[in-house]
């Protein structure tokens, strides 16, 4: 059975504040957010909501792959026919905030709000469950105009895992929304998390980080944690000053995390977590 994806339901949810916004699904492409960064380089600049049964060059933070396809579930269960383990899809829309810092944290927050009050923020783009990744998120912006206003053509690529994944060869153990939600596929959870994903793009827009920072910091894994910094650095982590930076108290005294290059871990699992 053929995957049923709610596309006119999502436009008219969609077009409800973007009048020309776009939504395709397609079989397969090679990396949704580089189909976006193509069009968005040859001055296609329409809002697009672009989804994609397929992923052969899936990409994640720092250069990470990220795949998806449609081959079932990895726990050695039968797959359902026509279900993905997982939802691949990525929003383009010109955007000029203020400030682009936090975006990447406002992002998760519309994303895990969304699906369930369990999920949790690990800075500063993944969503966890129980110290493991369910999803994860990588923006990338292109220049959109020449009008002086300061815009750029943001696209926001997420991917979820839907059913259990294989864990060989992750850094972070995987989770999957089933544990939640196990009665949704793909097309409704993808129903369920775009319309709130654009409303979260304009509020940040108009407000900034400033209009998300108190849900991350209700959601915020790393909060209170001894971490490990990919640069070397070791300390305790302090949640996330008003644009987004992560805090992290060091031997040295406080120390400011915002570059993209960083990679964060937790040096050991909460107290109590399983």
């Amino acid at each position: 059975m053929a995957l049923h994806w709610p596309v006119p339901e999502l436009q008219k949810a969609l077009r409800a504040s973007l009048p020309d916004c776009a939504v395709e699904v397609l079989a397969s492409v090679d990396s949704t957010n580089t189909e976006l960064m193509r069009r968005a380089r040859a001055a296609s600049l329409v809002p697009t909501l672009l989804v994609a049964e397929q992923q052969t060059a899936g990409r994640g933070r720092l250069g990470r792959n990220w795949h998806s396809h449609a081959d079932g579930p990895a726990d050695g269960r039968s797959p359902t026919p026509g279900a993905l383990p997982s939802l691949t899809f990525s929003f383009g829309m010109p955007l000029a905030p203020v400030d682009w810092s936090g975006l990447s944290l406002a992002v998760g927050v519309s994303v895990a709000r969304a699906l369930h009050p369990a999920l949790g923020l690990k800075w500063p783009n993944d969503l966890w469950l129980q110290d493991r990744k369910l999803a994860g998120i990588l923006i990338e912006t292109a220049a959109a105009s020449t009008g002086g206003d300061g815009s750029r053509f943001v696209v926001v690529g997420v991917g979820i895992n839907i059913a259990p994944r294989d864990p060989a060869g992750l850094s972070t153990a995987p989770a999957c929304l089933q544990e939640l939600l196990p009665e949704l596929d793909a097309p409704a959870v993808l129903a369920r998390v775009a319309p709130p994903l654009v409303q979260a793009l304009s509020l940040f827009e108009a407000q900034g980080f400033a209009a998300f920072h108190a849900e991350f910091d209700r959601r915020d894994v790393l909060r209170d944690r001894v971490v490990q910094l990919s640069d070397g650095v070791a300390g305790t982590a302090a949640g996330v000053d008003g644009r987004g930076a992560l805090l992290v108290h060091t031997s040295a005294g406080m120390k400011l995390v915002n570059s993209a290059e960083v990679s964060v871990r937790p040096v050991a699992a909460r107290h109590g977590d399983h």
